[in-house]
């Protein structure tokens, strides 16, 4: 990011993982579509999981102009770690997924990903 952001998610304990999460999504999505007028991702928040008995929330970031998805995991066994994987809209995400606690997890770590993933162009 060009500016350094202000987020602090370490002193939100009280708040839901994916909530923190969101709002660290929220930040970094502002500083995207300053910075890059071709990304424009699209960010979804969905508790689905839930009504098949799965204690998780799962958060995409889509970019529909590379077709590429970010998929964010915040189970509740494990309220301090943030699953995630870089995947694409049009195929189903693989079982591998990397790991990173809340913690360390940023509005500028948010958009590196974002910047990183979703300007790179098809091989």
């Amino acid at each position: 990011m060009n500016q350094q952001t202000t987020s602090d998610n370490l002193g939100n304990n009280q708040q839901e993982p994916i909530a923190i999460i969101s709002d660290l999504v929220t930040e970094a999505h502002t500083f995207i579509q300053r910075d890059f007028a071709d990304i424009n991702p699209v960010v979804g928040v969905s508790r689905k999981m839930r009504s098949v008995g799965i204690p998780a929330d799962a958060m995409t970031i889509d970019c529909l102009k590379t077709q590429r998805r970010i998929i964010i995991i915040a189970h509740d066994s494990a309220p301090d770690v943030v699953q995630y994987q870089f995947s694409f809209k049009d195929k189903d995400p693989s079982d591998d997924f990397e790991s990173i606690t809340l913690a360390e997890l940023t509005a500028s770590t948010m958009y590196e990903w974002m910047r990183d993933y979703f300007s790179k162009t098809f091989n």
